[in-house]
């Protein structure tokens, strides 16, 4: 990309200036002033990620700078979950700070029960695997 754009690289090969743009552009996007006649605007950044590694310096330098995000996984999709959400990973600052009382109740068993059928649905993949006589 560094080439490309005729940039000196960095780590992973991107522009140095691309953690600089990244905030500019995602921070314009908020609360206007009563001068603009006040209002907001929400940005939906969309990052792909290799191999779902939200580890690398993109995906870190957006998960930085926004309130919550949404992951998607390949591999719920191709089980015919969908959406392909993946909750475990997927969060929001803020959280349940915007909900109804009776939405909290609700969405804190919800994730906590998705969670726990996940890592027993894991665990039992591992059963299946076993020999008999072990």
């Amino acid at each position: 990309m560094s080439l490309l754009l005729r940039r000196p690289p960095v780590r992973e090969a991107y522009p140095g200036d691309v953690f600089y743009l990244h905030p500019r552009l995602l921070e314009s996007a908020a609360k206007f002033s009563s001068s603009l006649g006040e209002g907001s605007m929400t940005a939906l950044p969309i990052v792909e990620t290799q191999s779902g590694d939200v580890s690398t310096y993109i995906p870190t330098n957006v998960i930085s700078i926004t309130d919550g995000q949404i992951f998607l996984s390949v591999d719920l999709f191709n089980s015919g979950i969908r959406p392909a959400i993946n909750v475990g990973i997927s969060v929001s600052r803020v959280g349940s700070a915007a909900q109804i009382k009776a939405m909290k109740q609700v969405a804190g068993k919800l994730k906590l029960e998705l969670a726990q059928f996940a890592e027993l649905k894991a665990f039992a993949q591992f059963a299946s695997d076993l020999d008999k006589a072990t």
